[in-house]
């Protein structure tokens, strides 16, 4: 069975099935009367389940530690949204719901809203309310939940899903691996599995039901393979395998504290991107020089009003502490699309991916993102802030930013609040009309910054996350690789850098030819670093630049990247 790669690893051993439970919830009225006790009913079982998530937080950050189990901190702040709790309570007065069913009324709508959206991080995030939701509703009808936390021998866990709380109770010395029938690279699932290291396939489809207990699995957390009871011979190859695989990453462990230099001395930043301050611990465990992409947005969300520029201030600052001096692009509100606030009323749109967003939202409210440049300001003086504007479509957006910037500065003056006078000042290339004339914004800026996931979505006018036509989603695509070029020679030529945040500068297959068109810094998901960092130290500049001069002669997505896998076999350079 194929299904996607999304915690690298592999991993020999007999299977546990984990058996999806639907729950049954009755949809049968109540009296008025019956009103009170069923919102006592629903209390109750909030407060129960509020006690449980603290138990497994607190075990959580024992095994996983702080990071990790911040995500049942969000799980606690689903529990205490009013929003979310007062349409349930709602539900019951006006509906006559009983609680449980009023509850999973409730979950459903919410999931459905967060579903939807093309945001993959904030699709995730259907998990947490389902997660909350049904955990409530499995409170208020007395069942009790599996516990996975004492396996009897090494398994390898296969379910439908796995909830973050299903994750942080098992027996992690038994669990050898995690294959489920859903989810993707940014669930819960993928998360809690890269950071514990264990290897895990998701999106198998049926892989429960093709499966029982005890059968012999091969789980390859690299390709996406999941091979049942397989053959002697299979399971020597891939032992064999598996030794490699445990070889390459003592290997990139080696390679953890050294520069992103190239054999013949050209030295490149490799950055990691973040979220929320407890993102940098994972950045710096894995070598990262920088954080070449801090997404300021979850500052404003999971909340009913506008951070305060104090509590902007104090997130901002935290980051820039802990990364000890090293550079952080604070990328200012990108909000708008799929990522809406309930306080802010943003409207509905035809087109919200071409509509009203990011730097446009902000520079007609300009109260608000004066209040965040104030904040980064403030900040700055913590440690090497960068300012970054994202979706700029032209040079004018650039000077208006730039402008409300200096106020702010003046503000900050002359109340005698110290900042960075000389903080630099950059935009993030997203859309293709900002690569075709960086040129002329490469005067208006310090640092260019190439989002490669808008860029590609907007040059090649294709969604991915429509599966008619996500096929012509290809960051490989020679149209991309043109406008990188474009980018990138304009920013050298005013002197400024290029760095890159979107996906295609976390993937290793894109190394060679980025770093030959002369990218500056490379930023991506923490574990990646490592591998990219091998990649760089084990070519020269030169044949970078002859792949990179190649590449961009190749007609097709297919071509070039056959032609880089030939040339990483030649140099010896293995991905893995």
């Amino acid at each position: 069975m194929i299904g996607i790669g999304a915690s690298p690893g592999i991993a020999i051993g007999k299977a546990l099935v984990l058996k999806h439970q639907e729950i049954e919830v009755s949809s049968k009225k109540i009296q008025s009367a019956d009103q009170g006790a069923e919102v006592e009913k629903l209390e109750k079982a909030i407060d129960k389940s509020r006690k449980q998530l603290e138990a497994i937080k607190e075990k959580a950050v024992k095994e996983l530690g702080e990071s990790e189990a911040e995500i049942f901190s969000a799980h606690l702040m689903v529990l205490e949204d009013p929003e979310f709790v007062g349409q349930v309570k709602l539900d019951i007065e006006n509906n006559l719901d009983n609680a449980a069913f009023a509850t999973q009324k409730i979950m459903n709508q919410f999931v459905s809203i967060f579903e939807s959206m093309d945001d993959e991080y904030l699709k995730e995030r259907a998990a947490d309310v389902k997660d909350v939701g049904t955990r409530i509703i499995k409170n208020i009808l007395g069942i009790q939940s599996g516990d996975l936390s004492s396996m009897d021998e090494d398994a390898i866990i296969l379910a439908y899903d796995l909830t973050p709380s299903d994750t942080a109770q098992m027996d992690k010395d038994r669990v050898l691996a995690f294959g489920t029938d859903i989810g993707g690279r940014t669930s819960h699932t993928a998360i809690m599995a890269r950071s514990l290291e264990i290897p895990a396939v998701l999106g198998l489809g049926d892989i429960t039901s093709q499966v029982k207990d005890g059968d012999i699995i091969i789980l390859d957390g690299l390709s996406g393979e999941v091979l049942i009871n397989p053959s002697e011979e299979l399971l020597e190859k891939y032992e064999h395998k598996k030794r490699e695989y445990q070889s390459y990453r003592k290997e990139l462990e080696e390679l953890k504290e050294l520069p992103a230099k190239t054999l013949d001395g050209h030295e490149v930043e490799v950055a990691g991107n973040i979220g929320t301050p407890q993102d940098v611990e994972g950045v710096l465990n894995n070598g990262g020089q920088g954080i070449g992409l801090y997404r300021t947005e979850f500052l404003y969300m999971d909340r009913e009003n506008m951070p305060t520029e104090e509590e902007q201030f104090v997130a901002y600052k935290e980051v820039l502490q802990g990364m000890e001096g090293k550079p952080v692009i604070i990328r200012t509100l990108d909000i708008g699309g799929d990522k809406k606030l309930p306080y802010l009323n943003l409207p509905e749109e035809m087109n919200p991916f071409l509509g009203w967003r990011a730097i446009r939202i902000c520079l007609e409210l300009k109260d608000m993102f004066k209040t965040q440049l104030r904040a980064i300001l403030r900040a700055s003086t913590y440690g090497q802030a960068l300012i970054m504007f994202p979706m700029i479509s032209g040079v004018q957006e650039v000077r208006e930013a730039k402008t409300i910037v200096e106020e702010a500065k003046r503000e900050l003056e002359a109340e005698n609040i110290p900042f960075d006078k000389d903080i630099k000042i950059g935009i993030m290339v997203e859309i293709p009309s900002a690569a075709v004339s960086a040129d002329i914004i490469a005067r208006e800026v310090d640092f260019f910054s190439i989002g490669t996931n808008d860029l590609c979505q907007y040059t090649i006018a294709v969604d991915r996350m429509n599966e008619k036509v996500s096929y012509l989603y290809e960051p490989l695509h020679p149209a991309i690789l043109r406008l990188v070029k474009n980018v990138i020679d304009a920013s050298h030529q005013r002197g400024i850098f290029t760095g890159m945040c979107g996906e295609m500068a976390g993937d290793p297959i894109n190394t060679l030819i980025l770093l030959g068109l002369g990218l500056d810094e490379f930023s991506m998901s923490a574990l990646t670093i490592p591998q990219i960092k091998k990649i760089i130290r084990n070519i020269t500049l030169e044949e970078a630049k002859e792949i990179a001069n190649e590449a961009l002669s190749l007609a097709t997505p297919e071509e070039i990247r056959d032609m880089v896998n030939e040339k990483l076999n030649k140099l010896n350079i293995t991905i893995m």
